[in-house]
């Protein structure tokens, strides 16, 4: 039954991974497979939203279950995502000193405290 549990998780981990891909790849088809218009700004900012609390919950409960060090590699992995958003920012007409400013010192801390966490 656990192995039975553990391949039901890798499985979806990797199918969610096929999901954020998608919707970088083929955005406008993603959205609209979600059940929203392509256009919709506030299904945009709520699907981040859910995202941005989920983000945070998932780690603090990697540290309630795993202690300081699981904590801190799951801190480094974090890291992709406010990476990604200054990237994001910079290719979608957004200002270097909001992408380096606030996404990239968030990803900066992430590593830090990651690193500091994860190798003792």
């Amino acid at each position: 039954m656990h192995l039975a549990a553990l391949v039901v998780a890798v499985i979806a981990c990797v199918a969610i991974i096929v999901v954020g891909t998608r919707f970088l790849l083929t955005p406008r088809r993603a959205t609209l497979d979600f059940g929203v218009p392509a256009d919709s700004f506030r299904a945009l900012t709520a699907i981040k939203g859910v995202r941005d609390i989920t983000s945070g919950i998932v780690l603090l409960s990697v540290w309630a279950a795993g202690g300081p060090q699981p904590l801190g590699w799951a801190l480094i992995v974090s890291a992709i995502t406010p990476t990604a958003d200054a990237i994001i920012v910079r290719t979608n007409g957004g200002k270097l000193v909001t992408a380096v400013g606030i996404h990239g010192t968030t990803a900066a801390l992430l590593l830090a405290a990651g690193l500091t966490l994860a190798l003792g």
